[in-house]
């Protein structure tokens, strides 16, 4: 048996397109264009490619994108006072700040002085606490996707058995939440869970963000199982060369599981299609305009 390769460049444009279609209603009826502030700060490569495919994305959906490049030796306080103009600025609707950050620079204060209307990346405290609560907030644009992948595989998850192997506030607990939301039975394992291996063989649904590269082997995967890879891993190949993998040992699971994310090509797509959706949302919200479509689910193919 080989597995059903869940292709995340067409499910992100699929994605995309609903946005598109969504943006183009809005700007219609309401004559407002949603507007997404990214601020990087800094000169890391990987970073700078990262938030010129959002802006990209961003200006193809028929959004504003406004860039916000600071110098690694930007201050903390230089850069709230950013956050704190952007918070007010009624053309901005969301703001992501690239991560990481210069190591002068506190994380959560950053996250947290950013307006939780506004964090498309749904990192605030505030949007992590409604999530929790059951609400309807922003939310963390990878664990978004990786249940959109997931439902668009097995259609209803009502009483699937999901194993989320990490419990990072950015994806394994998030993706836990929105998992539960969807009526899954969900485990929650980490570096201390016991026998990792028997508890993934018995999840219909395998979500892997634990950052350590082909952790996952085939032979914990149940057969037929759906296996969500988040893991974006740079190991050498045989060339001397860094390819990426991902948390699962793909060339096995690829035997094993029923369908599977590749690496790349998987998860990551869905992150930049889902900060679309996180934009789209924030700026209705923001307007208090209801009658556009937002998705929340993967169009039909």
């Amino acid at each position: 048996m080989s597995a059903k390769v869940i292709d995340g460049k067409a499910a992100a444009a699929r994605l995309k397109a609903g946005v598109t279609a969504a943006v183009a209603q809005l700007k219609s009826k309401h004559g407002i264009t949603p507007g997404l502030a990214t601020v990087l700060v800094g000169d890391d490569p990987a970073s700078h490619v990262y938030v010129a495919n959002k802006q990209k994305t961003a200006t193809e959906a028929g959004m504003n994108s406004f860039q916000h490049d600071l110098p690694a030796t930007t201050s903390q306080a230089d850069l709230l006072a950013l956050l704190k103009k952007l918070n007010a600025d009624p053309s901005v609707h969301g703001i992501l700040v690239q991560m990481p950050l210069p190591k002068h620079i506190d994380e959560t204060t950053v996250v947290t002085t950013t307006s939780s209307a506004k964090d498309v990346d749904g990192l605030h405290p505030e949007s992590a606490g409604r999530l929790v609560a059951g609400g309807d907030p922003l939310v963390a644009c990878t664990p978004m996707g990786c249940v959109m992948l997931a439902k668009d595989v097995l259609g209803d998850l009502s009483g699937k058995h999901a194993v989320v192997i990490g419990r990072s506030k950015l994806v394994g607990k998030p993706v836990a939440l929105l998992l539960l939301n969807e009526n899954c039975t969900v485990t929650m394992a980490h570096s201390r869970t016991q026998d990792l291996p028997a508890i993934c063989r018995t999840a219909d649904i395998i979500v892997a963000a634990v950052g350590k590269a082909q952790m996952v082997r085939g032979d914990w995967i149940k057969p037929g199982a759906t296996v969500i890879d988040v893991g974006i891993n740079p190991v050498p190949n045989a060339e001397g060369k860094r390819k990426l993998v991902g948390d699962v040992n793909y060339p096995e699971a690829v035997n094993v599981a029923g369908a599977i994310t590749p690496v790349p090509g998987g998860v990551g797509p869905m992150t930049i299609a889902c900060l679309m959706v996180n934009t789209l949302k924030a700026c209705c919200a923001q307007n208090g305009i209801t009658d556009v479509a937002i998705p929340t689910s993967l169009p039909p193919a």
